[in-house]
């Protein structure tokens, strides 16, 4: 776990994560007002990300000693540029963990993924109600697309939040 002193720990999601994921599902869907929306069980969970053909990865912040929050991401491919990248689906750190680095942590951890990968960019949408993540998403140096509200990390902006994510990545025992 993240240490009692503050610090923020990154780890990739296991198993035995499946009810807690479930349960921070439920607070983002209630942050977005989408509560209703959400239908995924824990069998269905435990397929796409742990099955035969895992579907997407999870990582998991620690902070304080306690869960603080995930990100949801899977692979993507451009055409134009013919590489991978990655879609970041969720985004979401606990309102006691807000402001804390755990939101800019995990978005580097993901970020380091996709650059040691070869891949070419990161990308993801937020509501456009969410002034506290667009502000955030802009100090990133990501670039917005206003009909989608779509953002990207590539290039150097990608590659320096990547190095930045190596400090706080925590590698699963092999």
């Amino acid at each position: 776990m993240g240490g009692a002193d503050g610090a923020i720990a990154i780890r990739d999601a296991e198993p035995a994560d499946v009810p807690l994921l479930l349960k921070l599902f439920g607070e983002l869907a209630d942050y977005e007002h989408l509560r209703d929306e959400l239908r995924a069980t824990p069998e269905q969970l435990q397929s796409a990300l742990f099955g035969e053909h895992p579907l997407a990865e999870t990582l998991i912040a620690e902070h304080a000693g306690e869960p603080a929050g995930y990100a949801l991401f899977f692979p993507t491919f451009s055409s134009f540029l013919a590489r991978e990248g990655s879609w970041l689906e969720d985004l979401f750190v606990r309102p006691a963990h807000r402001g804390a680095g755990v939101g800019r942590a995990l978005l580097a951890a993901v970020a380091a993924r996709v650059h040691e990968r070869g891949g070419a960019r990161l990308g993801w949408a937020a509501l456009d109600w969410n002034e506290l993540a667009l502000g955030f998403y802009a100090r990133l140096g990501a670039s917005t697309t206003r009909e989608w509200i779509t953002h990207r990390l590539q290039g150097e902006e990608l590659a320096a939040l990547a190095r930045e994510g190596a400090m706080h990545v925590r590698q699963r025992d092999s």
